[in-house]
């Protein structure tokens, strides 16, 4: 979720002082460009360390300068986009590489295909699916074990959502409703035949989406829907997350955690919630923990435990890794969703006109929430079933995962085992009934 998808807004010294986050920003980036040359100093040293010419690297002094390097940079570095790393999936037993394209692009956003480059055709056609990720902080390679679980059995299509510091100010705005518009503007360039999939924040402007396309009869309208853990209705239930959006109100936000990118960044002087901010959220609510997990890094590399020492790398320089929000639809999203409760008072609307979710007659709708869930809470997605007024009993699915927080309900081998094989099958009644419907009307 916008307002931290692991956690709150991070706080701040001083509160109603807006004058204090633009600055911070900037003085972030020079704490980041001044610690270069101490970083390339700490590099030297470790591959200095690691030379297995130098005595020293087989002494456990050497091995603790070399870990204690690494500790450092890995602690001050800025990092970057993940990769994806999915080259290959297995489609009905045989080894198959994949190539990752864009096939559709705006500032904002770009739609990716996983293109399976298949030996032999298949005896039929496999589910469409595109996945909506968050836009909250986190890139799109969040979902790598989402996507990675539905690449053998299914064609798939993800949003990667751009970092707004990375997007020039002549690109204009990006809110809430110009979300919305992206996601049935990918609708259309896919076609039809289409089953969508929310995780987490995307639920609402999903909803919001389906619920405009099907006021207006478009043709493209997706097959299926499926939100996961999404917070369509934040007051059932109410979490620590949703809790704080009450408690502070939008004002608070607006005057504590918006900044204005620096130079260099393509994006100078955007308004933004910057990523730094929102990782700062992450890592304090956890801090314990956090310390906990890089004390182990340093004793694994002194020992040479490589394989908890590449655990932890894959971890962390996925969850290290944060983008900036625009600050318009950072404080839209907050006010709409955690503070007005506007989706489900009827109270959304969208380009002057109401979202209506009572108006999705063909879409099959499936909600799955965690039991565990803190940041989501139990019911806040399955409240969708009573905004769909209109869809027929046999075509809608609410599933609980059991044992299982936030992040189990898109990740993990629960997800895998329990939640992936559920969706798929939902998939196939969806798209049977469609089907059944379109031959009965011929």
């Amino acid at each position: 979720m916008p307002i931290g998808e692991f956690g709150g807004a991070p706080p701040l010294v001083a509160e109603g002082t807006p004058a204090i986050t633009t600055p911070l920003y900037w003085m972030y980036e020079m704490a980041q460009a001044s610690l270069n040359p101490a970083r390339a100093v700490t590099d030297a040293t470790k591959i200095l360390f690691q030379n297995p010419l130098n005595p020293w690297s087989h002494t456990e002094f050497g091995k603790s300068v070399a870990a204690g390097c690494e500790l450092f940079e890995r602690t001050t570095r800025r990092y970057g986009k993940p990769e994806w790393g999915l080259d290959t999936t297995e489609v009905n037993g045989v080894r198959t590489p994949i190539e990752i394209r864009s096939i559709w692009e705006k500032p904002f956003c770009r739609l990716l295909y996983f293109d399976r480059k298949l030996t032999r055709p298949l005896r039929s056609p496999q589910p469409r699916v595109l996945i909506v990720a968050p836009m909250s902080g986190h890139y799109a390679t969040l979902l790598r074990g989402t996507v990675e679980a539905f690449l053998p059995t299914h064609e798939v299509y993800i949003t990667d959502w751009s970092d707004a510091r990375m997007v020039p100010l002549s690109e204009g705005r990006f809110d809430l409703e110009d979300y919305v518009d992206y996601v049935i503007e990918m609708l259309h360039v896919l076609g039809g035949n289409m089953h969508i999939i929310a995780v987490c924040q995307p639920s609402v402007p999903v909803v919001a989406a389906v619920s405009i396309m099907e006021a207006e009869r478009d043709p493209y309208v997706p097959v299926s829907m499926t939100l996961m853990g999404g917070p369509i209705d934040t007051r059932r239930n109410p979490t620590a997350v949703n809790n704080l959006a009450a408690e502070r109100g939008i004002e608070w936000f607006r005057n504590n955690v918006i900044s204005k990118v620096p130079f260099p960044h393509p994006g100078v002087m955007r308004a933004v919630y910057p990523g730094f901010l929102q990782l700062n959220g992450f890592i304090s609510m956890n801090l314990d923990r956090h310390m906990d997990a890089h004390k182990n890094l340093f004793s694994n590399l002194v020992k040479g435990d490589g394989d908890l020492v590449d655990k932890h790398r894959d971890f962390y320089d996925e969850y290290l890794a944060v983008m900036d929000l625009t600050a318009e639809y950072y404080l839209q999203t907050v006010d709409l969703v955690f503070v007005k409760h506007a989706l489900p008072k009827g109270e959304m609307t969208h380009r002057g006109k109401p979202v209506d979710p009572s108006k999705i007659t063909r879409v099959a709708l499936m909600t799955v929430e965690g039991e565990n869930d803190d940041i989501s809470g139990l019911g806040q997605t399955e409240a969708t079933h009573t905004l769909c007024s209109a869809i027929p009993n046999h075509r809608r699915v609410h599933y609980v995962q059991k044992g299982v927080g936030h992040y189990g309900v898109f990740n993990g081998s629960r997800f895998r085992s329990e939640i992936v094989p559920r969706i798929s099958d939902f998939m196939v009644s969806a798209a049977n009934v469609k089907s059944s419907l379109a031959a009965a009307a011929e």
